[in-house]
C-alpha cells in the first residue's frame, strides 16, 4: 500500500463530522491526581462527563521531548511511569487504551510544515494517562501521543497546533498537558504560590482571553515574572545538555526536578532517571546521609538572590564556576 493509499484509508476511518470536537489544555499538576480524590481529579472528571465522546485523543505532553516532532504509532502503547519516589499504587497504575496508527498517518498526512515520524517505543507518559484516566476511566477511546520538538521556537508548535486543528472536525479530541507556570526548583509545596507565579500565570490566562497569540509565542518578553519562569527552566536544561557531555557510554544521570529526556540518555549510551524528592525531613535526613558516606558530592560557589536569576544563568555560562551557583530565596 502506498503512502497516499494509506493516507486515504485514514481519512476514511475519521470522516468529517458536523460535531467540532474542543481543544483542552489541562494543567496536570503532580502524578498523585492519579489516584487521589481531589479538586483537580473531580474536575477532570467532570469534563470528561460533559464532553461528547470522541473517536480518538490526540494528546501533546510536556513529558515528551524530541529532536523532530514525532507521534506514537503502535497499536498497544504502553503506561510510562516516568517520575520516581512516589508511593507504589501509582506505580501499579496502567491505562491500557489502545493506540491508532490509522490516526498517527492521518497526523503525518495532515501536518506540511514539518516532517512527522512515526514512532513505535514511546507509548502513554504520566502527562497523558494521568489526565485521561480522570476522563475517561474506561480506557477505551484510541489515544496517540505527539511530541515537543525540543529543537525548535514557540513559533514552530503554534504553527503546528493550526495544522492540526482540522483534526476536531473529525471528531479527534486535541488535549495539551503541561503547566503554563512549571518550575520544580522553585516550587511551594504548601497550598499556596509566589507572586511571580500568579503574576505570569494570569497574564497568559489573560492574553489568552484577549485572543493576543503574539505575546504568548514570545512570553520570554513578558517582564520579570516570565523570567524567573523561563530563564530558571532555560538553566536546568543546558545544565542536563553539559551534564551528558561530560559522562561515558554506561554513565548514570540523576535528576531531582523532572524525568530527563530517555531519547538523547538513550543515544549516549546513558542511564537517566528522576528522583522526584519533596523537602520533608524524611527525604532531606536521607540526602544528607548520603554526603556523609560520600555517595553525593555538592559543591557550591556562589549564591544569587532570587532576583538576579539572569545575572547567575550569566555567571554560569561563563564557565568559570568550579561548583553550584545556588539561587535563594529573601
Amino acid at each position: 500500500m502506498t503512502l497516499d493509499q494509506t493516507l486515504e484509508e485514514s481519512k476514511t476511518s475519521f470522516a468529517d463530522s458536523d460535531k467540532r470536537m474542543p481543544a483542552l489544555f489541562v494543567g496536570h499538576g503532580s502524578p498523585m491526581n492519579a489516584i487521589e480524590d481531589n479538586e483537580f481529579s473531580r474536575a477532570w472528571a467532570q469534563v470528561g462527563q460533559a464532553l461528547p465522546k470522541p473517536k480518538a485523543i490526540l494528546c501533546v505532553s510536556a513529558h515528551w521531548e524530541t529532536a523532530g516532532t514525532q507521534v506514537t504509532a503502535m497499536e498497544h502503547p504502553k503506561t510510562i511511569h516516568d517520575f520516581g519516589g512516589f508511593p507504589r499504587e501509582l506505580y501499579e497504575m496502567q491505562y491500557p487504551a489502545p493506540g491508532s496508527p490509522e490516526l498517527a498517518r492521518l497526523i503525518q498526512g495532515t501536518v506540511q510544515k514539518a516532517q512527522v515520524r512515526l514512532d513505535q517505543d514511546w507509548g502513554l507518559d504520566h502527562g497523558t494517562w494521568s489526565v485521561l484516566c480522570r476522563m475517561f476511566p474506561n480506557a477505551d477511546i484510541p489515544v496517540v501521543q505527539l511530541s515537543l520538538d525540543r529543537t525548535q521556537e514557540p513559533a514552530f508548535h503554534y504553527a503546528l497546533g493550526k495544522e492540526l486543528r482540522a483534526l476536531r472536525n473529525k471528531g479527534i479530541l486535541i488535549v495539551g498537558s503541561g503547566n503554563m507556570v512549571h518550575n520544580l526548583r522553585m516550587m511551594a509545596w504548601q497550598d499556596e504560590a509566589y507572586d511571580w507565579a500568579i503574576e505570569f500565570d494570569e497574564t497568559l490566562k489573560q492574553l489568552i482571553l484577549s485572543g493576543d497569540h503574539d505575546s504568548i509565542i514570545h512570553y520570554q518578553n513578558l517582564g520579570k515574572a516570565a523570567r524567573l519562569d523561563v530563564v530558571l527552566n532555560y538553566a536546568i536544561a543546558e545544565l542536563l545538555e553539559r551534564s551528558y557531555n561530560i559522562l561515558k557510554t554506561g554513565g548514570r544521570y540523576a535528576t531531582t526536578f523532572a524525568q530527563p529526556p530517555q531519547e538523547e540518555a538513550k543515544r549516549r549510551g546513558i542511564r537517566s532517571f528522576g528522583v522526584f524528592t519533596q523537602p520533608s525531613v524524611d527525604h532531606l535526613t536521607q540526602v544528607a546521609r548520603l554526603i556523609d558516606a560520600g555517595k553525593l558530592r555538592v559543591f557550591v560557589h556562589r549564591t544569587f538572590p532570587i532576583d538576579e536569576a539572569q545575572a547567575a544563568l550569566d555567571y554560569r555560562q561563563t564557565e568559570t564556576a568550579p561548583g553550584k551557583v545556588v539561587l535563594t530565596l529573601q
